[in-house]
């Protein structure tokens, strides 16, 4: 039996293979989630043959489980996965994928202009060095309050994803023409409920504070939210132009590429599918 206090094989363990640094630069962070060292730049350890099991286990993937695994296991400085603010998770996400398999990614595209099939080679680390954080510094302004954004968390981001899931799945039963009138009419008003509770909670999530025209600062989620349910239409309307503009800025960006067969250029986007993401062969 060995009696040595330090496993011999430690040197062999898995070391950082990447530092860079959060879009964020650490903002919208809660203090407990994020230990941020003093240069700035988060160390990225390769995934375990654990990690790439837990990124092909489909339920895992439906409720984000296995993606806050990932991240946690890969970035010890992350805490919490759940309460990173989603500006940050597609740039992990990608320097953990460099990390593990280096920069290079092929993906098969179709040229829109004449249809031909290829592979295209992607420079990940090109990639990262172009994703940013949108800026959420400026708030929206109605009716004399001052209503400033910030990033949703992963944690809201999955289960407002899920329930949109659930949300389809009512309206494919709806379709269906055996369906008694009266239950899909009952379908249809709990969907719309549920539709409803689904953009309450988007906006909540998506809102730090409110300043009203006395100065008062509200962060009170409660309080918000009872404002929200109360407010104009034309109110909702600003703060989701803001927010798909926000969603517009935070789009990882496209690359152009030159079709082999038509010599013409497309814009390819980055799709992220985390099973076909970290799949070596992707």
């Amino acid at each position: 039996m060995s009696t040595q206090s330090q496993n011999p094989l430690s040197r062999h363990f898995r070391r950082p293979a990447i530092h860079f640094k959060l879009p964020s630069k650490g903002h919208f962070w809660n203090e407990q989630d994020l230990v941020l060292p003093a240069t700035g730049e988060l160390p990225i350890y390769p995934m375990t043959a654990g990690d790439e099991i837990a990124l092909k286990t489909p339920d895992g993937l439906m409720n984000g489980s296995s993606v806050v695994e990932v991240i946690e296991s890969c970035c010890p400085s992350i805490k919490d996965a759940w309460n990173m603010p989603t500006v940050d998770v597609d740039a992990v996400l990608i320097a953990i994928r460099i990390a593990s398999y280096g920069s290079s990614m092929d993906i098969s595209t179709t040229c829109p202009h004449c249809q031909s099939q290829a592979d295209y080679s992607f420079n990940l680390v090109e990639i990262l060095d172009r994703v940013h954080c949108p800026d959420y510094s400026k708030p929206v302004v109605f009716d004399g309050l001052q209503i400033k954004l910030r990033p949703q968390t992963y944690r809201t981001l999955t289960q407002t994803s899920i329930k949109d899931y659930e949300e389809q799945r009512i309206m494919m039963a709806l379709n269906n023409e055996t369906m008694d009138e009266v239950a899909r009419d009952l379908q249809l008003k709990e969907s719309i409920r549920r539709v409803l509770e689904l953009n309450d909670a988007m906006l909540l999530a998506s809102t730090e504070s409110i300043t009203d025209e006395d100065g008062v600062v509200v962060q009170d989620k409660e309080f918000i939210s009872e404002y929200y349910k109360n407010a104009p239409a034309t109110a909702i309307k600003s703060i989701r132009e803001r927010l798909d503009q926000i969603a517009k800025e935070a789009a990882l960006p496209e690359s152009t590429i030159e079709c082999d067969e038509c010599k013409q250029q497309y814009q390819l986007p980055l799709v992220f599918d985390y099973s076909s993401f970290f799949d070596l062969g992707s």
